[in-house]
């Protein structure tokens, strides 16, 4: 008999990529699996899951303003509406298991699915589980995670450690290096800085760029800068008059596997997704988490590899003074970025979206 799962979340790509990562195992598995996305109206998941090949329907739901607002009152109003919306699809598709990744529409409809006895399993991407998720956690059947040391959050005979689903491209990237210079059009005779602050980009590290534009001139290295598409256009028009030719400015990367290939060290934010792909392409990183987020997760995903010596963190506070001398000194350090690089690798999970639906067929077979 065919198998109905809904996929419940979004809102970011990394909560976007590994539930497709998920859906595309099951059909692999089995084509005949019919499978349906839940996610927020408005938000990224309702583009680029269709783009994907599945269907997505949306829930009104949207976050609470961390301040004191008449807004969160709007906000409470679009909780209930999805609530309600949440059961009436349910009961609809009737589902054998509803699988959580994350974002607004998965808090809604995992606690429906479970108060009607719909078993849930919930896939916990960083290292430190938010309010909504441990609340989650308590009625789902399963909790996949990345990190060890969850037991904090959830029930210990319910964690799996599954890591976080990622987009394949991270796989074989030393084969590709070739096609990478040429791409990026860059000689491969220097070492390659790689530096990105997300597909929207982040204010705090571009401006830790051209306040030491002196130092990168200096540096003997080639530059990749993804700006973010907010930034590019006012970046570009203030570095049109210097000459700066060993930095090559672009809005959004498309190609984050040639990318990789190239890089010798990279410098990111650190959200569950990016910190996966970095560990399984093994690359030498230092993170600058992003202050901005929920119960200041990414310090808490960024110091997961920096205990392990993985990886380097500056805090965001810090970085205009000290990201670009260090990510410099780090460059010129062999010995600190096999270190950085090996142990990295050691955190990586390849088979993550495997292991993950080796537990729903658990659940559902």
């Amino acid at each position: 008999m065919k198998k109905k799962i809904l996929i419940s979340g979004g809102g970011t790509a990394g909560h976007i990529y590994p539930g497709i990562a998920i859906a595309n195992e099951l059909k692999k598995r089995d084509e005949g699996t019919d499978i349906l996305f839940v996610g927020a109206k408005g938000k990224m998941e309702i583009e680029k899951v269709p783009d994907a090949g599945y269907k997505i329907l949306g829930l009104p739901v949207s976050g609470l303003h961390r301040k004191l607002t008449i807004k969160n009152v709007v906000v409470l109003f679009k909780l209930l509406s999805s609530l309600i919306k949440a059961r009436k699809i349910l009961k609809k598709y009737k589902p054998d298991l509803v699988v959580g990744v994350g974002g607004y529409a998965s808090g809604p409809v995992l606690r429906i699915a479970s108060g009607i006895g719909i078993p849930t399993l919930l896939q916990e991407q960083n290292s430190h589980a938010g309010i909504t998720n441990k609340i989650l956690g308590k009625k789902a059947k399963i909790v996949c995670v990345a990190y060890e040391g969850m037991e904090e959050y959830f029930p210990k005979e319910k964690i799996v450690l599954t890591g976080n689903p990622v987009r394949d491209y991270v796989f074989e990237i030393n084969a590709k290096t070739d096609k990478a210079l040429k791409y990026f059009n860059i000689s491969g005779n220097k070492k390659v800085l790689l530096i990105m602050g997300g597909s929207l980009g982040a204010q705090t590290i571009n401006e830790s760029i051209t306040e030491n534009l002196d130092l990168i001139a200096k540096a003997n290295i080639d530059v990749i800068w993804q700006t973010g598409k907010h930034y590019f256009n006012t970046i570009s028009e203030s570095l049109k008059d210097n000459r700066l030719k060993n930095i090559r400015i672009v809005d959004f990367i498309s190609r984050m596997d040639y990318a990789y290939a190239v890089s010798d060290v990279i410098v990111a934010r650190a959200g569950a997704s990016t910190i996966s792909e970095l560990c399984l392409a093994g690359k030498p990183v230092i993170l600058v988490p992003s202050p901005n987020v929920a119960e200041d997760h990414q310090t808490k995903n960024a110091m997961a590899l920096v205990k392990n010596n993985a990886a380097l963190m500056i805090k965001d506070s810090d970085a205009r003074k000290k990201l670009i001398p260090e990510a410099i000194q780090l460059i010129n350090n062999s010995s600190l970025i096999e270190t950085l690089s090996r142990n990295c690798k050691k955190m990586g999970i390849k088979d993550s979206a495997e292991r993950i639906v080796d537990e729903i067929y658990k659940l559902i077979y």
